[in-house]
């Protein structure tokens, strides 16, 4: 799995583990190893003209998610291609998770990989539009977020 981050934000964060848990979350849900993914770690300035451009949002955000291809996910083996699975793109707000992580009562580096995993499943096609797709979403985020805390602490 391919999986490329940038940090653009002028925040020091621990690029290891935000990419160590996307590989986690795209790994447990089944994506095919040939899978590409980009993400990139960016300014409260330029996630809040991302928000406004393509969600019609003010303001920052935390985190949002680029499909390269809506519904075209291949979450099983490989195709017979052998062709790489092009996710899209994750950018997080690193000053958005402080802020977030301070209100929750636990580090930046903990919600930077909750956004993480957040994001890589909207990737994936999960929403949280409707009350049944949230419990869904949210019920496969804190799954996946309890099995990688319990892999770093082995």
């Amino acid at each position: 799995m391919s999986i490329e981050i940038a940090n653009e934000s002028g925040v020091e964060v621990d690029t290891d583990a935000i990419l160590a848990v996307a590989r986690h979350a795209l790994t447990e849900t089944g994506v095919s190893p040939l899978a590409e993914l980009s993400i990139l770690l960016v300014d409260s300035a330029y996630m809040a003209d991302l928000n406004h451009r393509w969600m019609g949002g003010d303001g920052p955000t935390d985190v949002l998610a680029f499909p390269m291809e809506e519904g075209s996910i291949d979450r099983g083996p490989v195709d017979d291609t052998g062709e790489p699975t092009l996710l899209g793109d994750i950018v997080l707000c690193p000053e958005v998770a402080r802020r977030q992580a301070a209100t929750a009562g636990h580090s930046m580096g903990d919600e930077l990989e909750l956004l993480t995993v957040h994001g890589a499943l909207h990737l994936l096609g999960y929403d949280h539009a409707e009350p049944e797709e949230e419990r869904e979403m949210f019920a496969l985020q804190n799954r996946l977020l309890h099995s990688w805390r319990l892999t770093r602490t082995s």
